[in-house]
């Protein structure tokens, strides 16, 4: 199965890396050409769309795209890691649990751009090392602020249990949101510490958890259901528009030429470009004057 091509949209398990992942799909498939489309703490479960052959030539694209996330959060207390395999680290019981509608109003307060700082226990680069490589000595690094954007953010359900009430949402958010920081700083805003207690990635980019598949089911699958089951590589940009080139133009895009084409073009927006047998060839930039440029092409 050394030349399987196509995307595995796979429901990543609770205590595998997305690297373990990466290895174990390289296992099964019998392929070593196997990269992953953006990392998930080991604790975090959901969408992980594994690129296969010439579909990691598009990883980097995924990567980019916007994710969303179920999480809960639990009040009352906070870690080290922000979520619940950390340390406590502050605590602060809640006597008087916060009404359903200032939740509601907290949320509201971190939609669209926002700021946040990395947490130490991240693989964020600070100083040559990663910050949980100086969590784990013990050294708090300080750390330059990032600012990304919360598209969505949806109260999911409100458990006022005490000492300890827990708040769902789901957040739609743009590449690098720490949705463990941002639970964090909703339970500040409602004046308590404290953590992500679950987190399920729901989607990336255009894959859903519906789409995913397990490890129990792809253990089974033969090289013939391999070959099925793999995503086409152009089922990561549906949202782009569509062009169809003839053959002179097709091998002008192959050579990473601008090209003139008939339609009207919107100017900075991605098109998915596919030669006269309706093979996937390139992903391309729209220029002014109806022009595509070659952002990415793939062999066929």
């Amino acid at each position: 199965m050394g030349n399987l091509t196509g995307i595995l949209v796979l429901n990543k398990p609770k205590g595998m890396t997305s690297h373990d992942c990466v290895l174990a799909v390289r296992k099964l498939a019998k392929t070593k050409k196997v990269g992953h489309t953006g990392t998930l703490d080991p604790e975090v479960t959901g969408v992980l769309p594994i690129c296969l052959g010439r579909a990691t030539k598009i990883a980097q694209f995924l990567t980019e795209k916007e994710k969303e996330y179920i999480a809960e959060v639990k009040l009352g207390y906070a870690t080290t890691t922000e979520d619940h395999t950390g340390d406590v680290i502050e605590e602060k019981p809640v006597d008087h649990p916060p009404t359903e509608q200032a939740v509601l109003e907290a949320l509201s307060q971190f939609m669209g751009e926002i700021k946040q700082t990395p947490p130490m226990y991240s693989a964020v680069k600070v100083k040559g090392k990663r910050l949980y490589e100086w969590a784990r000595e013990g050294i708090e690094i300080e750390r330059p602020s990032r600012r990304v954007v919360i598209h969505r953010l949806e109260l999911v359900r409100y458990d006022p249990v005490l000492p300890y009430p827990t708040i769902t949402f789901k957040v739609l958010c743009s590449k690098g949101t720490y949705v463990r920081t941002l639970g964090v700083d909703i339970g500040r805003t409602l004046g308590f510490p404290a953590h992500l207690s679950s987190l399920v990635r729901t989607r990336s980019g255009p894959f859903t958890l519906a789409q995913c598949v397990t490890f129990d089911e792809i253990k089974t699958w033969s090289p013939a259901e391999w070959v099925e089951q793999l995503l086409p590589m152009d089922a990561a940009f549906t949202n782009y528009p569509k062009v169809e080139l003839d053959w002179d133009k097709i091998k002008r895009v192959k050579h990473g030429q601008a090209i003139r084409v008939s339609q009207r073009l919107e100017e900075d927006e991605l098109y998915r470009v596919y030669d006269p047998y309706g093979q996937f060839t390139a992903l391309c930039c729209g220029q002014r004057s109806s022009v595509l440029k070659p952002v990415k092409v793939f062999k066929t």
